[in-house]
């Protein structure tokens, strides 16, 4: 018998030249994990639908909707990856049949009985924790009935789960990787209600209004455009972030800069030293044109005036116009 090391994080050893073909093609594909991450990311927000549903929480889903993760997962994979169908299981990867199976609960993916034998891709995610991990189990009848490392359950279709002692025969390509955080499910409860219950008697609805509060109270923190599509509730959600009517309008009396993904606006979050956005994200901080008193801060030359990011001690006054093109900064 021959055995692999796996070496760096996924140190320990495997017996299994397949799962190890398996493995190393995953690994070559996302060395790093972020492909995966964003699909599962992508895929936990499409089934919670945030702009036509306003759902952020996954408990918030119907049983059935829990139950098709799954499937979506499997399906957002393969196209992410270009992974060829197998003839009896989900993929054919490095000519190998390759089984996909997604759980929120770690350790609770549900073999059926046409798996055994077969590699599974073991996938979990738990918007909770913010976390997610991918490995690959070989679902041997004849080693894990000997071992006892899957054992049924009386489920009616015949399924089998792994158990608790056996969790080792799990060979992790990523494990407990953050997953981009969920702002509306973590930030705390009296911020949330206040950004949920902005605008409710407003006119011209509360879209606009709970996007405006989302920047004016979720200062120096990423936020993603799902976030954004699930207060805003429209399909132009991206209307009410730009100028023009938007919450960079409304908030640049209070000194309240958003800044997104564009070149010259992450070129001035670095500058200013804040989080930078990421494709797909924003950032906010209420800034003050730099005066002798702010030694020692960084600064961002926006508008003609360099710029620091304001404390309490610092007036409002209003912001710079941010240009809102992909043209690299001067």
């Amino acid at each position: 018998m021959q055995l692999f090391d796996l070496p760096g994080p996924h140190q320990g050893v495997c017996d299994d030249p397949e799962l190890m073909l398996v493995r190393q093609k995953l690994l070559t594909l996302d060395p790093d994990g972020q492909r995966f991450a964003k699909v599962l990311r992508d895929t936990i927000d499409q089934l919670l639908d945030g702009e036509h549903t306003g759902r952020f929480d996954w408990r918030d889903l119907h049983k059935t909707e829990k139950t098709h993760a799954g499937t979506l997962v499997e399906i957002n994979l393969q196209r992410e990856f270009g992974f060829s169908g197998g003839q009896d299981m989900d993929y054919l990867i490095e000519g190998i049949e390759v089984d996909c199976k997604f759980s929120q609960r770690l350790y609770g993916w549900m073999i059926p009985p046409e798996a055994l034998g077969e590699i599974c891709l073991v996938v979990w995610a738990d918007d909770q924790q913010s976390q997610w991990s991918a490995g690959l189990l070989r679902a041997d009848r004849e080693k894990l009935t000997t071992n006892g490392a899957i054992t049924k359950k009386g489920n009616r279709d015949g399924k089998f789960h792994l158990t608790k002692q056996h969790h080792s025969l799990v060979t992790w390509l990523w494990d407990k990787q953050p997953l981009q955080e969920n702002l509306l499910l973590h930030i705390d409860e009296v911020t949330r209600q206040a950004i949920l219950s902005a605008g409710t008697n407003s006119r011209r609805g509360p879209g606009q209004a709970r996007v405006s509060e989302l920047f004016r109270l979720a200062q120096q923190r990423r936020i993603s455009r799902t976030v954004v599509r699930t207060l805003a509730q429209q399909k132009d959600y991206m209307k009410r972030v730009r100028y023009n009517g938007g919450a960079r309008t409304a908030l640049r009396s209070e000194g309240i800069v958003i800044f997104g993904d564009y070149p010259n606006h992450q070129a001035a979050a670095r500058a200013l030293d804040i989080p930078i956005p990421r494709e797909g994200e924003f950032v906010s901080a209420r800034v003050t044109k730099a005066q002798p008193h702010h030694e020692g801060r960084t600064r961002a030359f926006l508008d003609g005036d360099y710029w620091v990011v304001a404390d309490g001690n610092d007036p409002a006054e209003e912001a710079p116009l941010l240009p809102e093109t992909r043209k690299a900064q001067d």
